[in-house]
């Protein structure tokens, strides 16, 4: 069977897993005896153990299966939950979102055992039970007791071209073995599993004979065993080992067959067979075998990284865009029929009728499919309470994360790239942002720090706001720190606003960390931040009252991939500006230009707004007389105003964004490029650059 084809699959419900089982540890720190929580923490574990067995990821499979004994202790109430237990949890989160990562960039889950975490689950077992014995493996006793004295090798009854088959392999060279395998009583996937013993095996021979038929094992309608015989060069004692590597199978019984002695029924009571006892999970970690039964298609994609594009589409969204299809196909059988009917004639009243109609459906369609490349944020911020739980303990300080508007949809591409500049900001607030548990009750201010994030749809923009309640940005400190490092001088120092101030912190490398720690990313500052969320079209503020707190807000985008743009003319060069960066459009006389340090500007309704000669920047011929009137298009990013001079308006559009590719991306002040109605390339100007 081919597990590999799975792969993308079980990255995403992993991480789901994963996100679940967080999300639930998280709540049992608060609520002990939440018995709903318990069982959802099981359930999460099981599954994921379950679905690690089945694509062969021993390592990952062997370490669930240990967390869901501490989660069964906790069912049974033999253990109560406590900070320690939900410490070593946390530690087995992180090695499994590490198996994780490594599954995504090789499709294998790599060499590391984390035997110290495990053995930290099973002291914590053995201690919290007092004298007892850690317990013995239930799953086995289970099992047994279920099938009793009654386990062994099954005789099968054969038809005559299976007898045919068996003598015919059947050489001096050969050996004809027969298994019986017995799977455990809770198995979740028993034609994996079987699929996974029969992978094994045909590493050393072929398989000849099944019980039930194949088709019958796929669609599971099979007990709790099945049997098969095989012919194989290699001793009984080389395959066994592979058989005992594939996990939840409790029991295998094998023998070498005599072909002759067997087809015709004469054999003795029972033959001398090699019985193994196998423990589905205490098995699993021998290493050497893995790979013998790791899934084919799995070793072959070794260097290649997996990563998840899938988007999770709810019904509701597929049935309105395949409605818009339909109708797009009747609006083409229309024009098609005109065309045929009136000779070709583009210019009569029920043509144009008909273009509106498709002008109408391609937007709606537009629309729907921007629905469907839609996601919640949630993905993304649901791992920052644990991340900040952790913050908590690592700078021994009382904090707590409040968030809103996790449902706050965006598309797929931006959410991808959105958490690590969030991550940052959240880290910041937890780092500089709060102060000591002291200063708090000096101040009046509860001993327990909020930290607050925020999302909610603005228009055609996402804002997602990071605020905290701590020391805000102490913006004297700031310019000290600019003075010294060069970037402003006193003089300079003296003039600024205190936003001015405040945008500091976004320079290249300026940190106002004391030491370089592994919490506000090593001495990498906010430029980061800033350019990140820059390169997916949006911006970052902030907002900061010192002894208050410091507000970041972000304003990104709803999607990349469709926009609303208003076409301008130079020369005879065609450029889009996108419409959400804009902000009017004035007719400026030569004449009212002013100069600061000799730069030109102009006065705009109590506005000193400067001017950006598009023609120098892209390097076009200039005009050989200047017209006595220039097209300003007004564009704001943030709170900067600027000037675009341009030589024509052509109009609004709606313009599908095609990347320039990786060969001709340093120039920043292009974003991307679209293809107009008559084929001509328009180049997209990006705001945010010019400004």
């Amino acid at each position: 069977m081919d597990v590999g084809q799975y792969l993308e699959i079980f990255i995403d419900e992993t991480s789901e897993h994963l996100q679940s089982l967080s999300d639930c540890i998280m709540t049992l720190e608060k609520e002990p005896d939440n018995k709903d929580t318990i069982n959802e923490v099981f359930r999460a574990a099981h599954s994921l153990k379950g679905m690690a067995g089945t694509m062969g990821f021993k390592r990952m499979q062997h370490l669930t299966h240990d967390m869901e004994d501490v989660f069964q202790e906790v069912r049974s109430d033999k253990i109560a939950v406590n900070s320690k237990m939900i410490d070593i949890l946390f530690k087995c989160l992180d090695a499994l979102d590490r198996y994780l990562e490594t599954i995504k960039e090789t499709s294998d889950e790599g060499i590391e055992d984390n035997q110290a975490i495990i053995k930290e689950l099973n002291d914590f077992i053995a201690q919290s039970e007092g004298q007892e014995a850690p317990p013995a493996a239930p799953e086995e006793t289970a099992a047994d007791s279920s099938e009793g004295a009654e386990k062994k090798f099954l005789k099968l009854e054969l038809t005559n071209s299976e007898k045919e088959s068996i003598r015919n392999a059947k050489d001096e060279e050969n050996h004809i073995y027969g298994f019986t395998v017995y799977i455990h009583a809770e198995c979740l996937l028993k034609a994996a599993r079987a699929f996974l013993v029969f992978q094994a095996v045909e590493d050393f021979g072929e398989i000849v004979v099944y019980r039930p038929d194949p088709h019958d094992i796929e669609d599971e309608k099979f007990d709790l065993d099945f049997s098969f015989f095989m012919v194989a060069k290699e001793s009984l004692e080389k395959i066994l080992p592979a058989v005992k590597s594939v996990s939840e199978i409790t029991t295998v019984y094998a023998e070498e067959i005599q072909p002759d002695v067997y087809a015709q029924k004469e054999e003795k009571e029972e033959q001398p067979h090699v019985e193994l006892p196998v423990q589905a999970e205490t098995a699993a970690p021998q290493a050497d075998m893995q790979p013998k039964s790791q899934p084919a298609a799995v070793k072959k994609a070794v260097k290649k990284p997996v990563t998840s594009r899938t988007v999770r589409v709810d019904i509701e969204k597929l049935d309105a865009l395949m409605n818009q299809v339909s109708e797009l196909i009747i609006a083409k059988n229309g024009i098609v029929s005109i065309s045929a009917s009136e000779g070709g004639s583009f210019e009569s009243q029920s043509f144009h009728e008909q273009i509106e109609y498709l002008e109408r459906i391609t937007t709606n369609l537009h629309e729907s499919v921007m629905q469907v490349r839609m996601v919640p944020i949630e993905s993304v911020v649901n791992k920052y309470p644990r991340m900040i739980r952790d913050l908590s303990r690592k700078l021994d300080k009382k904090m707590e994360l409040f968030m809103s508007g996790e449902d706050t949809e965006l598309d797929r591409t931006v959410v991808d790239q959105i958490g690590d500049p969030l991550q940052h900001l959240l880290r910041n607030s937890a780092d500089h942002g709060l102060e000591s548990a002291e200063v708090r009750r000096e101040r009046g201010k509860p001993e327990t720090g909020s930290i607050y994030l925020n999302a909610f749809q603005e228009g055609n923009n996402v804002i997602i706001e990071v605020s905290d309640d701590g020391n805000g940005i102490d913006t004297e400190k700031v310019k000290e720190k600019a003075i010294q490092r060069g970037v402003i001088t006193p003089e300079q120092a003296e003039i600024m606003d205190q936003k001015e101030i405040v945008n500091l912190l976004f320079m290249p490398s300026f940190s106002m960390a004391k030491k370089i720690t592994d919490i506000s990313g090593r001495g990498v500052g906010l430029d980061v931040v800033r350019s990140n969320i820059e390169a997916l079209g949006g911006d970052v503020e902030v907002v900061s009252k010192l002894g208050e707190g410091s507000k970041f807000t972000v304003r990104l985008p709803l999607t990349l991939a469709i926009i609303q743009v208003l076409m301008v003319e130079l020369r005879d060069e065609k450029y889009a500006v996108a419409l959400g960066s804009i902000q009017n459009i004035e007719d400026i006389p030569v004449k009212d230009i002013r100069y600061v340090e000799a730069k030109e500007v102009i006065h705009l309704r109590g506005l000193v707004i400067p001017l950006i000669r598009m023609d120098k920047i892209l390097d076009i011929e200039p005009l050989e007389e200047e017209p006595e009137n220039l097209t300003v298009v007004i564009v704001k990013k943030g709170d900067k105003y600027a000037g675009l001079v341009v030589d024509r308006l052509i109009g609004q559009q709606e313009i599908v964004i095609k990347s320039l590719g990786k060969f001709i991306r340093n120039n920043k002040v292009i974003s991307g490029a679209t293809i107009l109605g008559d084929g001509e390339v328009a180049l997209i100007l990006d705001v945010n650059a010019l400004v």
